[in-house]
């Protein structure tokens, strides 16, 4: 067998990023043919991918794209393992060509929109950076009459999108923000889940300045801490973050609009992450050791 040369290597790593260690064992069994090295890489890949598919993957970015006219918008989250691998380059590009399938398909199923090309680039990026990576969610918003906008927080970790029934892009840009950075529980009092309610107002009533009131007194308390749950947990109840003067619903409705609706995405939220203890695990190793 002929053998391998620094040049071949060098090859294939600027076409993987794969290790040189790697790209060299892969040109060994491949016998100097790159381009069946790398028909074997991705082969192996899957393989590889599917090991690390068992890891959690709570990271990530989440980003977003909305059309010119403001008619539609995406959002989408993708998980990575380690918040390091969220600023990688690689990474980035599959985020967005993920963003851009999802975008032009109107696509919100993750597992329709990965079949196919971008499931093999999924597993060709995990081959290369050794991370789980993994679509996670798609959030797509359509405008009825108006117009819809996004925002991603400069960490993208958290992202928003508003619909408005009138008004600009920049404007529902701007409440996008707002949503980002106050997280509201529901767009106007009336959308509060009434289990919610039920559950604040057990709440309410187990508080120390509530015991032994008479029962007209509590209700009256209620009605009021309750108003103010709902005004501090709804959208169009917010004082607006640029403007504290203002309320959100009033802003939009001084462009002859109204909050329609909004969707608000922040990375990893509802995944349950195992939380390792590292001494025990270095212990179990050096027992198993002896």
């Amino acid at each position: 067998m002929a053998a391998i040369s620094a040049s071949q290597v060098k090859e294939l790593r600027d076409r993987t990023g794969l290790g040189m260690m790697e790209c060299k064992k892969a040109l060994k069994v491949a016998e100097g043919d790159i381009k069946l090295a790398i028909e074997n890489l991705r082969k192996d890949s899957g393989l590889k991918a599917e090991k690390k598919a068992g890891r959690t993957a709570a990271e990530g970015v989440v980003a977003a794209k909305v059309a010119e006219d403001g008619s539609y918008g995406v959002l989408v989250e993708v998980n990575s393992e380690t918040d390091f691998l969220a600023r990688d380059e690689n990474f980035l590009a599959f985020v967005a060509t993920v963003v851009d399938k999802a975008f032009a398909e109107k696509q919100t199923d993750v597992a329709t929109l990965m079949a196919g090309d971008l499931e093999a680039a999924r597993q060709e990026l995990v081959q290369k950076i050794g991370e789980n990576v993994n679509p996670r969610r798609i959030s797509l918003v359509e405008a009825k009459a108006g117009v819809v906008g996004a925002y991603v927080h400069s960490n993208k970790r958290i992202s928003s999108i508003v619909e408005l029934s009138a008004g600009s892009v920049e404007l529902a840009k701007d409440i996008a923000m707002h949503v980002a950075a106050s997280n509201p529980a529901v767009n106007k009092p009336e959308d509060m889940d009434q289990a919610k309610l039920e559950s604040e107002k057990e709440i309410i009533k187990a508080q120390p300045d509530m015991a032994g009131k008479p029962e007209a007194i509590v209700d009256k308390m209620m009605v009021g801490r309750i108003k103010k749950f709902l005004k501090e947990n709804s959208l169009v109840e917010q004082p607006f973050v640029k403007n504290p003067d203002v309320t959100v619903g009033a802003l939009a409705k001084e462009a002859g609009a109204e909050v329609v609706g909004f969707v608000r995405l922040e990375v990893g939220e509802g995944i349950e992450v195992e939380v390792s203890d590292f001494a025990a695990e270095v212990a179990a190793q050096v027992a198993a050791s002896k």
